[in-house]
C-alpha cells in the first residue's frame, strides 16, 4: 500500500523543526518521503489532499487499562481506595480471558478518535490485548499487572517471549499493578526477572498520599526509593500517576531517567491531588501523558488531558506561564513514544512508523491561525481529529472506522460481556 498526503502543514515533532507546507508518502506500514510538494514518481493506491491541515505523529496515550470499558460509569464517585476494592476488584474477578479481546476494542476505537496511535496498556490476560490489538490494526505496548490477588512474574516472562516475538504492533514490558497490592517477595522476584531480561520496570507511583504514608509506614521510604531499594529500576522504566513525589523522589527519577507519566483527568476525578508537573519539567525528568482507563477517567481524550495538564499547574501555581505548549505536545507524542521503547514511532521521519493523524484546521475553534501549536494545545478538541494512520493503514476518517468489523458489533459484543458481568 502507498499513500500519498499532499498539501500538509507538516508538524514532525522533531525540536526546532518548523511546521512547513509538505508531502508525506508512505509505502506499506514506513514513512518514506517527507519533504516539499513535488511531481512525485510511480503509482499511488490513494492521494489524499490534506488541504492545508496539519499532519504529526499521533498521540501516545501512556497509561491506560483498555478492557476496563465494561466499567465505564460503573464505577464513580469513589476514593482510589474504596474504587479498587469495592467497585473494580469483584467485577474483574467475573471477567473470562475473552472479554479482553472484546473490551478493549472499544477502548481501541476512542483512541482513534482522540488521534492516538499507540497505548501503554496495563491488563490481566495481555495476550488477548494483543491479539485485539493486531486485528484492528492499533499499536500496542502490553504491560504486566502482578499482585499478590493474581497473575505472577513467571507468567509475565511467558507474556514477554511471546508477546515480544508476534507482531510488529505490540510489545511487552514487565511490571507491577502497585507496592500496596504487592509483597517484597514478589517484588524481589520481579527484580530478578529484570536483570535477567535487562528490561525497564513500570508501576503506579505514588498516586494518592495515603499510599505514599503506607509505603513509609511498612518500609521506612516512599514508594519510589523502596522499589530503587530493591533494585526495580536498575534497567529504567518509570511510573503512572506521581501526584505525590517528594524532592528525593524527583531527584531519583532524574538519576535515574525515570519516565513520569501524569493523569491529571483519573487524578481530578479519583480526587488525588496535582502532580508537580513544572517541577519535573523544569529538573529535567522523562514526561509524558496517559489517559488512565475508562472506570477511573470514563473519557479517553488526549485533548482533555492536555487541558487539564496545563490548567491544573497554571492554577495551582498561579503563573500564567506554566507548562510551554511545545512542551506539552512532546508529552503527548513524543514522551509517550518514549516511555512505550516505540523508538520507531515517535516523530515525523523517514524510516519511521507511518504512526500518524490529521488535525482539521477549518473548524472555527482553529481559527484564525496564528500559531498552530497553541492552537492544538489550548483549543484542540476530537471533533478536530480528520483521520488517524497505524503503520500506514488509515483506521478513522471523517467520523468512520476502518477497523475488519462494524463497529456496532463491537460495541453489541462489549454490551453483552457487560451486562453479564452486571448479572443482567
Amino acid at each position: 500500500m502507498r499513500l500519498l498526503f499532499k498539501n500538509a502543514r507538516i508538524l514532525r515533532m522533531v525540536k526546532d523543526q518548523p511546521i512547513f507546507i509538505g508531502d508525506v508518502i508512505t509505502t506499506d506500514a514506513r514513512i518514506t518521503y517527507i519533504g516539499p510538494s513535488i511531481n512525485h514518481e510511480g503509482q499511488f493506491d490513494r492521494v489524499i489532499d490534506v488541504d492545508g491541515n496539519v499532519l504529526m505523529p499521533g498521540f501516545k496515550n501512556a497509561h491506560t487499562h483498555s478492557p476496563m470499558t465494561f466499567l465505564r460509569s460503573l464505577a464513580d464517585d469513589l476514593p482510589l481506595h474504596e474504587w479498587l476494592y469495592e467497585a473494580v476488584f469483584p467485577s474483574e474477578a467475573k471477567l473470562r480471558p475473552e472479554d479482553i479481546y472484546i473490551l478493549s476494542k472499544v477502548a481501541f476505537a476512542e483512541y482513534l478518535t482522540s488521534g492516538i496511535t499507540a497505548g501503554f496498556d496495563m491488563y490481566y490476560y495481555p495476550e488477548e490485548g494483543a491479539r485485539a490489538s493486531i486485528d484492528v490494526g492499533f499499536r500496542s505496548v502490553l504491560l504486566g499487572t502482578v499482585t499478590k490477588f493474581r497473575e505472577s512474574v513467571l507468567e509475565m516472562k511467558k507474556s514477554f517471549q511471546i508477546i515480544n516475538n508476534w507482531h510488529p504492533l505490540v510489545s511487552y514490558r514487565m511490571g507491577f499493578h502497585a507496592e500496596y497490592t504487592a509483597n517484597e517477595e514478589i517484588l524481589m522476584e520481579l527484580a530478578k526477572a529484570a536483570h535477567e531480561l535487562q528490561t525497564p520496570i513500570f508501576t503506579h507511583i505514588s498516586e494518592t498520599q495515603a499510599e505514599v504514608q503506607g509505603c513509609i509506614q511498612r518500609h521506612g521510604m516512599t514508594p519510589p526509593q523502596y522499589f530503587e531499594k530493591l533494585g526495580l529500576f536498575d534497567y529504567g522504566g518509570g511510573g503512572f500517576h506521581c501526584v505525590h513525589l517528594t524532592h528525593e523522589d524527583i531527584a531519583l527519577f532524574k538519576r535515574r531517567g525515570l519516565f513520569a507519566v501524569t493523569c491529571p483527568g483519573s487524578n481530578t476525578k479519583l480526587g488525588s491531588g496535582i502532580a508537580p508537573i513544572q517541577t519535573m519539567i523544569d529538573e529535567g525528568i522523562n514526561l509524558a501523558i496517559g489517559t488512565d482507563g475508562p472506570a477511573s477517567n470514563n473519557c479517553l481524550d488526549m485533548f482533555k488531558e492536555m487541558m487539564l495538564t496545563f490548567a491544573l499547574q497554571k492554577t495551582k501555581l498561579n503563573s500564567a506561564v506554566a507548562v510551554d505548549p511545545y512542551t506539552l505536545l512532546e508529552m503527548a507524542t513524543v514522551g509517550g513514544a518514549k516511555a512505550m521503547g516505540l523508538v520507531d514511532s515517535d516523530v515525523l521521519e523517514v524510516g519511521k512508523y507511518a504512526d500518524m493523524t490529521i488535525i482539521d484546521l477549518q473548524q472555527p475553534n482553529m481559527q484564525p491561525i496564528n500559531n498552530i501549536i497553541k492552537n492544538i494545545v489550548y483549543a484542540g478538541s476530537k471533533s478536530n481529529i480528520k483521520m488517524t494512520i497505524i503503520a500506514g493503514k488509515i483506521l478513522y476518517e471523517n467520523g468512520l472506522f476502518n477497523l475488519g468489523e462494524p463497529i456496532a458489533d463491537i460495541y453489541r459484543k462489549a454490551q453483552e460481556v457487560t451486562n453479564r458481568i452486571k448479572g443482567i
